[in-house]
């Protein structure tokens, strides 16, 4: 049984509130079934890709949203009594989040049997559908002929100011597990983040660039160098979008980190919703995740020529799979922290 944890302050505040106002749904048809996804950007794990597959599958349209898990949660909240949400996609902590919230209601879907323990809520209130691993995505022609850095104390150089980029912990779920990562990396644990506290106030002297949303065209342009990001951008970067890209899992270690999914509870269209749910967890659902390069939760769906696109396996025996309850329980303190201590 997994422990309630009560959602951060942050995703309560006016700013988040405000950010959601910017991270508004594309609409759909008035015409077509419709299935609302709250944090399903198309530039994030190709769920453009995955939303048209669903269209043309289902005849069911689900428009593209740029919220982060974080503005999700904000609106889940702030609409808990007329949801306008039937489905979301959260980073893992933030699902016990929103079950501890009571926004997310049970369902298991098609394929509940094969997600492995640990990866799914035992009442069904949250699912695994696909996971990542953290490290850095890195434009090489960016760096201007620098060495690609390998580790996290690299990332501190001086060579380095002004290129290194990070997703706000305070908002972005990406942003708090890169802390988890450096935290256990640096030899802290889930008790006390003074390992990535330290690391975060040394970074702030090679001035980083700290957006709030996903930042993949902006790692492609050259605009951010180096962003700390998992795997599956890295290899879209460079195998989709053909780009000088390199994926670093940093000598120190990392974390690999599940997403999941949920049915919004009373939501306008559950029979949609759980549609949806069914599908991303089917064998081509699964398979379009593999495509995407996220490890999908029902591992037989990666087919051999795409794993072999991902690092070594000696690379990935740095990362290590996050304790996601403890890692939802330690959230409101290290962003107490990290407001006061870094921001």
């Amino acid at each position: 049984m997994f422990k309630p944890f009560l959602p951060c302050p942050f995703l309560l505040g006016a700013a988040a509130l405000a950010a959601v106002l910017t991270a508004t749904v594309m609409p759909a048809s008035a015409a077509e079934p419709t299935a609302i996804c709250y944090n399903c950007p198309p530039e994030w794990a190709d769920w453009a890709s995955q939303l048209k597959a669903i269209k043309a599958d289902l005849g069911i349209a689900v428009p593209f949203d740029n919220k982060n898990s974080g503005q999700a949660m904000a609106a889940m909240l702030a609409e808990k009594d007329k949801p306008v949400a039937d489905v979301v996609y959260l980073g893992g902590p933030v699902g016990i989040q929103a079950k501890a919230a009571g926004v997310v209601t049970p369902y298991k879907p098609a394929g509940w049997a094969e997600i492995p323990d640990g990866m799914k809520d035992t009442d069904g209130n949250w699912f695994a559908i696909h996971s990542g691993t953290l490290g850095f995505f890195v434009n090489t022609e960016a760096l201007g002929g620098k060495p690609v850095p390998q580790s996290w104390a690299d990332l501190l150089k001086p060579d380095y100011s002004g290129m290194v980029g990070y997703l706000d912990p305070t908002s972005a779920a990406v942003g708090y597990v890169g802390a988890v990562a450096v935290n256990l990396a640096l030899g802290g644990d889930y008790g006390s983040f003074d390992k990535a506290i330290g690391w975060f106030r040394d970074l702030q002297k090679n001035q980083p660039i700290v957006p709030k949303q996903t930042s993949y065209a902006r790692v492609l342009s050259g605009e951010i160098p180096i962003l700390i990001d998992y795997d599956f951008n890295a290899y879209r970067a460079k195998y989709t979008d053909k780009a000088p890209v390199a994926f670093v899992i940093p000598k120190e270690g990392t974390v690999s980190v599940p997403y999941v999914m949920a049915l919004v509870k009373n939501g306008p269209n559950p029979g949609n919703g759980k549609k949806v749910l069914d599908y991303v967890l089917s064998d081509k659902g699964q398979t379009l995740w593999a495509n995407a390069f996220m490890r999908p939760v029902r591992a037989e769906a990666m087919s051999p020529a795409t794993a072999a696109k991902f690092l070594p396996a000696a690379d990935y025996a740095r990362a290590k799979p996050v304790d996601m309850v403890r890692m939802a329980e330690a959230q409101k303190g290290f962003m107490d922290r990290y407001q006061t201590e870094v921001k």
